[in-house]
């Protein structure tokens, strides 16, 4: 079969098309025909071996997993003897990055608890944007305790980084449950927040919502580059910090201090640790019922896995970049 191996840290430029073996899947696997791949900041950061965490993980000197890829869509091609769920010809998807990734090939083998079936609502391209994505909004916003709205006045939320894959998500999921909603990206992004729902936008580059005084019930961080306590600045007396992603420096300031500050005082400072999966069927219902709809940039086909990383990489993306994978008969 066709899959796109990189067999040292890098640039994009180091990731080849080649044929590999077809996976067999074990006894609790399931044999996927893959359709669509997206693209995650997890698959950029293993490509180029940063943050070093990332190389004790998968290899110091050289990666040992050599097919990135963990949001895969296709179809049940083969199933283990243990497999109950599924059977040859379901249509599934799911976050592989705890079944040994390798999304961005022709076939691939995955955990049974990885899948979960395909609504009929949606392509395998939409799918493929959804499980890491969607569920690092979910979870986020679920983290920083945002609740339907009960009363007159919804809660008041910042997304930083708002017009990426997460940021789109989130965005929608917001306002479904009743938040008045303000999304901070660059200039290129703003009518696009806007057009899926965003209250109010702000360009980073010509407005600092840390400083502006305005101050908002959860910050849902992205793409994190202040310090901690600039978000803590904007917050309002209760309000939650919920930090997704972004520099490696305020990650660990989160991690080894925001426990510390939050004992003091009503605001709250937490690192989201992601879980694979979990929340898929809210999403999946949100989906389905016309709440929230998936934000796709562009489609690139597998033999173009590596412009599809170059094009990620100039931080542009306005919702999520699929690799379409084609299979002849």
């Amino acid at each position: 079969m066709k899959a796109i191996v990189f067999q040292q840290y890098g640039s994009p430029d180091f990731m080849e098309l080649k044929e590999v073996e077809k996976p067999v899947p074990k006894n609790d696997e399931v044999l996927i025909k893959v359709h669509a791949v997206s693209i995650n900041e997890w698959d950029w950061a293993i490509l180029h071996g940063v943050p070093f965490v990332n190389r004790l993980a998968y290899g110091l000197f050289k990666p040992r997993m050599q097919i990135l890829g963990a949001d895969v869509a296709g179809q049940v091609e083969a199933v283990g003897k243990n497999v109950k769920r599924f059977q040859p010809g379901d249509e599934v998807f799911g976050d592989l990055c705890r079944s040994g990734w390798g999304g961005f090939a022709e076939y691939v083998c995955a955990r049974e608890k990885a899948l979960t079936l395909k609504p009929d609502s949606i392509n395998y391209e939409q799918a493929a944007s959804l499980p890491q994505a969607g569920l690092l909004a979910v979870q986020g916003l679920r983290k920083g305790q945002l609740q339907p709205n009960q009363t007159n006045h919804g809660q008041k939320v910042l997304i930083n980084g708002a017009g990426g894959g997460v940021g789109s998500i989130a965005i929608q999921i917001a306002k479904s449950l009743g938040a008045e909603v303000t999304a901070v990206d660059s200039t290129t992004k703003l009518d696009r927040m806007r057009s899926i729902g965003a209250d109010h936008v702000i360009d980073y580059k010509q407005d600092d919502f840390t400083k502006n005084g305005v101050c908002y019930d959860l910050i849902l961080d992205v793409m994190g580059f202040h310090s901690m306590f600039d978000y803590k600045r904007a917050l309002c007396p209760n309000g939650y910090y919920v930090m997704v992603g972004g520099a490696t420096r305020l990650a660990n300031q989160v991690m080894f201090l925001g426990s510390l500050v939050s004992m003091f005082g009503g605001k709250k400072m937490n690192l989201l640790l992601y879980k694979p999966n979990k929340g898929l069927d809210f999403l999946i219902e949100l989906i389905k019922s016309g709440k929230v709809t998936t934000v796709i940039d562009r489609t690139f086909p597998l033999s173009e896995t590596a412009d599809a990383f170059r094009y990620y990489g100039e931080g542009h993306v306005r919702g999520k970049i699929i690799v379409t994978v084609e299979h002849t008969i």
